[in-house]
This record gives structure tokens, sequence and C-alpha cells, in this order.
């Protein structure tokens, strides 16, 4: 397996320029690029973060795969969207659940974006019946929700995300004690962190080091939608 030494010196300026380029041409003309400083430094790190998912959870999924994998597809879907832009200009690289395809179970996810790097974790966007789940598992279990949010680590480094309702989700107090929490739309923490982490050889470890930090918001959640962690 060869050895991730850390995304090029190219990657980032590469994604700025693919942002004010951001059309099919421009892309066309510049795809070896595109395969250099993006997706084999990528997939070279997805590769190497298996075994480390592993030690954290053997539930979760790195897929060092072109397409159908852990990394995120470059082209954007704009079918229903007024933006008709062609391409993401950030890397996505997301680390699923086992059962991801079947619920929206909790995920790990890595953000890399001139300006806007971010480690994540949790449910993005929960279909309704799961977020039901964790809506009510909250109501039934608030102090150990609390309790996972003021943990060390999670407290320390991340912070909670998303969307959310402007009013309280039908069925719930308008002054239960954690109606903010009740009213997400999503249950995601993210850590923003410096864009030169990408860099170095040691990148790997210092994504895992985040990934464990959201322990117990992870373990929380997947007992919310009972899926193993």
């Amino acid at each position: 397996m060869e050895r991730f030494k850390g995304f090029p010196q190219q990657t980032l300026p590469f994604l700025t320029a693919l942002a004010q380029n951001n059309d099919r041409t421009w892309f066309a003309d510049n795809k070896q690029h595109y395969e250099s400083y993006i997706r084999e430094p990528a997939l070279v790190f997805i590769e190497e973060m298996a075994p480390k998912l592993r030690g954290i959870s053997g539930q979760f999924r790195a897929v060092a795969k072109k397409t159908g994998g852990s990394l995120m597809r470059v082209y954007r879907d704009t079918r229903f969207s007024k933006d008709k832009r062609p391409y993401k200009t950030n890397i996505g690289i997301q680390f699923r659940h086992n059962l991801g395809k079947d619920v929206h179970a909790p995920g790990f996810y890595l953000h890399i974006e001139p300006g806007d790097c971010f480690i994540g974790a949790g449910i993005w966007h929960p279909e309704p019946k799961t977020l039901a789940k964790i809506r009510n598992f909250i109501t039934d279990n608030p102090a150990a929700w609390q309790a996972a949010l003021k943990e060390g680590p999670f407290r320390k480094h991340f912070q909670l995300a998303g969307d959310s309702l402007v009013r309280p989700p039908r069925g719930f107090a308008a002054d239960h004690p954690l109606i903010e929490d009740l009213k997400r739309k999503d249950f995601v923490a993210l850590k923003a962190f410096d864009a030169d982490e990408i860099h170095k050889p040691s990148f790997c470890n210092f994504v895992t080091r985040g990934f464990k930090q959201t322990d117990s918001l992870m373990r929380y959640l997947c007992t919310a939608v009972e899926v193993n962690y």
C-alpha cells in the first residue's frame, strides 16, 4: 500500500482555480491536475484511514474507490438547483456507517476547501423516521444527551451545527428544557482546522484524533437510531 505523504501544495490552489473557472472546458483541460492534486492523494488518504477507523469502531467504512466510495463526487447535482455550476470546489470525504445505505446512520466527514476546512461527525439531514427516533430518544434520555455534549474532548473541540426548525416540532412542548436541540434538523458537530494540516504526512492521525473526540456524540446517536457503534 502506498503511504500517505500529505496532500500536495497544489491542492488548495487548484480548488481556488476551479472556483474561479467552474466550467466543463476548463475542467477538461485540467483533468490531470484534478487527478494528481485531488483524487489520487485522497484515495491514498482513505486507504490509510481504514485501519485507523477500525480502531475507533468496526462499524464505519473507508472505501478507496474512484466512484461509489468514501470520496464524494466532484460533479454537482444541478437538476433541481438554480446554481448550475457543474463542479464542487471542495474535497468531501465521508466514512459512512455499515448500514448507511439502509438507514441514515451516523458517519464521519472531512471537508477540505480554501478557507473552510473542518472535521464533522453525526447525522446530516436524517429522514423523518430517523429524525423522530433521535428527538424521542433525547426526550426519554435527556441527562445522557447533555452528558454527551459536555464530555471533555467533545466540548473542547466540537460545536453542534446544521439546520433547525423555527418552531417546535409537532408533538413537542415549546417549553421543553431541550427544545432548541429538539428543533434541530441535523445532528452534526464540526471542528474547524488550519488548512496547513492537510499537507502533513501525519494528517491521518490528526483526523483520527478528531473523530475520536466525537465519541460521546456518536455513541449517543447510534444508540438513538438503534445501530451498533
